[in-house]
């Protein structure tokens, strides 16, 4: 019989991350055990209150399926049982790396993937100062760039300031719903004449119709404005890549077939993560195989990662060793 164990964990991050709607200094995830004899399964989550979660209730969801789980709670069910969101994304995780160390075969063949392979990640500049932004763009000395940009005046300066300090370094953007429909075309223009290559989310996810409207000078990509497969059809025309993150589509198994189906509606899939451990990095790093851009960066952002985390050297991160996950 397979037992339940869910827990709050907290992480302290290196400085303070800011983005447009505020800062932070700890990552709080949610971290699901499942106990069968001498083996246990595992699988973390980050409970997001931009959607209405919070660990203490992410915990409680999970806590409700302890007769399913002890029954033999399967993927397909858990779908059923639980909407998308954190809590499933930890339990789904958590089955998936069960079913690898019952069985010895590992999650990637179980999904028919190839062997993955150790993926070029982003690293993530959080919402300040032109000139502190720049300085952390030298020392980041990182071959891909995403950039935090705010909802007030400065975003200008800031790509200015950045593009100055690493001239060859690739950008990308992530407004996180902080700019309006009067700025979106003036700062889409900047973005452009940085050599940004992609902005995450210009607008909220409420008010993003205006972006059938005008033309887009680089890609967008959806973020708040995507969860899973469900989401997907309505984006057509308004977004030209998603950004799938298991934290929102609910799990591994939603994600890896929200992937394929985002690249038949003629998507490019960027798959990124929360403020998070390498716990909940090992299967994103499954999906990001296939992806266009690769954001698993979490880890990097902690003043401590869990140990026997995931190994990076500079911007490439490795796959996950079994003893982690999977």
């Amino acid at each position: 019989m397979t037992s339940l164990d869910v827990r709050i964990e907290r992480f302290p991050i290196s400085g303070t991350f800011t983005i447009s709607r505020g800062s932070k200094t700890e990552a709080v995830v949610v971290v699901v055990e499942l106990r069968d004899g001498h083996l246990t399964g595992r699988g973390e989550c980050v409970p997001y209150a931009r959607y209405g979660e919070t660990p203490e209730q992410v915990r409680a969801d999970i806590a409700t399926l302890a007769p399913d789980i002890a029954a033999g709670l399967d993927h397909a069910t858990l779908q059923a049982r639980l909407p998308p969101g954190a809590a499933r994304n930890a339990l789904d995780c958590a089955l998936w790396d069960l079913e690898a160390k019952r069985t010895g075969i590992p999650v990637h063949v179980r999904l028919g993937l190839p062997e993955p392979k150790p993926l070029v990640t982003a690293f993530t500049l959080s919402l300040d100062t032109p000139e502190a932004m720049a300085a952390a763009a030298r020392a980041a000395g990182r071959p891909l760039l995403k950039l935090k940009l705010g909802s007030g005046d400065g975003d200008a300066a800031r790509l200015a300031a950045i593009r100055d300090a690493v001239p060859a370094a690739r950008l990308i953007v992530d407004a996180n719903e902080g700019w309006t429909p009067d700025t979106l075309e003036a700062r889409l223009a900047a973005c452009a004449a940085a050599g940004v290559e992609l902005v995450e989310q210009p607008l909220p996810a409420a008010d993003d119709e205006m972006l059938r409207r005008i033309v887009r000078p680089l890609p967008v990509c959806a973020d708040e404005s995507v969860h899973d497969r469900a989401s997907l059809p309505g984006l057509v025309g308004k977004y030209d890549a998603v950004n799938i993150k298991l934290d929102k589509a609910g799990g591994l198994t939603e994600a890896f077939a929200m992937a394929q189906a985002a690249h038949g509606l003629g998507f490019s899939v960027m798959v990124g993560c929360m403020l998070a451990t390498s716990l909940a990095m090992a299967p994103a790093l499954l999906v990001a195989q296939r992806a266009q851009v690769v954001d698993l960066d979490g880890p990097l952002l902690l003043a401590r990662d869990r140990e026997g985390g995931l190994h990076y050297e500079g911007a490439t991160v490795f796959p996950a060793p079994p003893t982690l996950w999977g």
